[in-house]
């Protein structure tokens, strides 16, 4: 089983008010690069580039959250990231709205990660 089918077999069972939102974030991370690593860690799915990015906590109800592990090293001049403990940003999306009008500004923050990772 690929990594992959990993996150799609966890989110097909997932019972989530925002499963289409969460599987359509999904989608935009990994299109923004063939480089990212996926599997389901810390009870749900999660991307790495070279070390962990970013994990969803599918616990939460209200919204579609994403953990960013080190967000502290992002730059987002775009506001979609919400400083949190211990370094973490959280990315929250409450609709396909939301989902839709951050596309750009969630790829650019995967980019500079992998930006970070690479220097």
């Amino acid at each position: 089983m690929s990594k992959t089918n990993k996150i799609d077999e966890f989110v097909g069972k997932l019972q989530h008010p925002l499963k289409a939102e969460m599987e359509e974030v999904i989608k935009i991370i990994r299109q923004t690069s063939p480089d990212l690593e996926e599997d389901v860690k810390w009870g749900g799915p999660s991307f790495d580039y070279k070390e962990p990015m970013a994990t969803f906590n599918p616990r939460v109800k209200d919204f579609v959250a994403v953990i960013f592990h080190k967000g502290e090293l992002i730059t987002d001049q775009s506001g979609l990231l919400e400083p949190g403990p211990k370094g973490k940003a959280y990315a929250k999306f409450h609709s396909m709205a939301e989902v839709q009008k951050h596309e750009a500004n969630l790829q650019n923050v995967v980019k500079d990660w992998i930006k970070i990772m690479d220097a």
